[in-house]
């Protein structure tokens, strides 16, 4: 598995993490999963206090106990929710975020987190109160370092100019190309983006077949049937998938990319991916040329 920094905080992380969402509802397979992962090298996992109401956090806790030396724990805080019940709220506040971290500390089984990020973030968010208690988290060792999970290119270039964030979480892959437009920006500072939805929802796993009416930001159904097929032709020697996933941690201000696994086979193969050779500049060329970058719409700084 090839290694890689995350972003301004100089942790080392495998080149292909683990986004333990898509973990199975099953808790012996979903510690099953994570443990084989860190067998096959991986050693980036994240998570977030939402994903099934604490419970995500509860199994990579468990699951990485043994290990928790070897590996790189990211967790999520800013969507508050109430146990038991449906849905959530946005709540930055520190006041919210200080109960917040005690709790996923306890559900993790470990006194710090190496990335704590605010899941999400809006320009209304108190932003100098975030971040002097972010900075007060690192000074008392609770967690290693901090960033933002965030699309929204004002509220990004508002904590790549005002804080010491050492990554930032963006949705990126060949159907979703809309943070290009920023990676230089981001690229210059030091910090670096981890790539969620490297395979995009499935549509590029060659695993899934559109319907007609089925649409992926702005791509239709033709355009979603042809794109695993796009990614065989350029790369034969490897799946759709180890394609994909090649193809987002390929910019130089990507670090890692974190494709989930509800399956040990899914997680098998792309773990493949950190020890395969990466994509040619020719391979990246057609792969972009086939599927254009857009540009995000909304949330654009002034």
């Amino acid at each position: 598995m090839r290694t890689a920094v995350l972003g301004r905080s100089g942790i080392a992380i495998s080149e292909v993490g683990l986004g333990c969402m898509t973990l199975p509802a099953d808790r012996r397979e979903a510690v099953r999963i994570i443990r084989e992962a860190v067998d096959l090298g991986i050693t980036l996992f994240d998570t977030a206090d939402l994903y099934g109401q604490g419970w995500n956090e509860e199994v990579v806790g468990e699951a990485l106990a043994p290990v928790r030396q070897r590996v790189v724990i990211a967790t999520k805080v800013g969507n508050r929710f109430e146990p038991g019940k449906p849905g959530w709220t946005w709540d930055p506040s520190p006041a919210y975020i200080e109960r917040a971290i005690e709790a996923s500390l306890r559900r993790l089984r470990t006194d710090y987190i190496d990335l704590y990020q605010l899941h999400g973030g809006t320009m209304d968010d108190p932003f100098d109160d975030i971040v002097a208690l972010m900075e007060r988290f690192v000074e008392k060792g609770l967690i290693r370092a901090y960033g933002i999970s965030s699309i929204r290119p004002n509220v990004i270039r508002r904590y790549l100019n005002g804080s010491n964030i050492a990554t930032i979480m963006m949705q990126y892959s060949l159907l979703d190309r809309r943070p290009e437009e920023w990676f230089p920006e981001i690229e210059a500072t030091g910090v670096r983006v981890i790539a969620r939805g490297p395979v995009a929802s499935g549509w590029l796993t060659g695993q899934k077949a559109p319907k007609p009416d089925d649409q992926y930001l702005g791509y239709g159904a033709a355009d979603l049937a042809r794109a695993p097929g796009v990614l065989r032709e350029v790369a034969p020697d490897r799946t759709p998938a180890q394609a994909a996933i090649q193809f987002s941690v390929a910019p130089g201000a990507v670090c890692c990319a974190i494709p989930g696994a509800s399956r040990m086979e899914q997680l098998r193969e792309n773990a493949r991916v950190g020890a395969l050779p990466p994509l040619s500049d020719e391979q990246l060329a057609r792969l972009r040329e086939a599927y254009p970058a857009k540009v995000y719409t909304e949330h654009r700084p002034v």
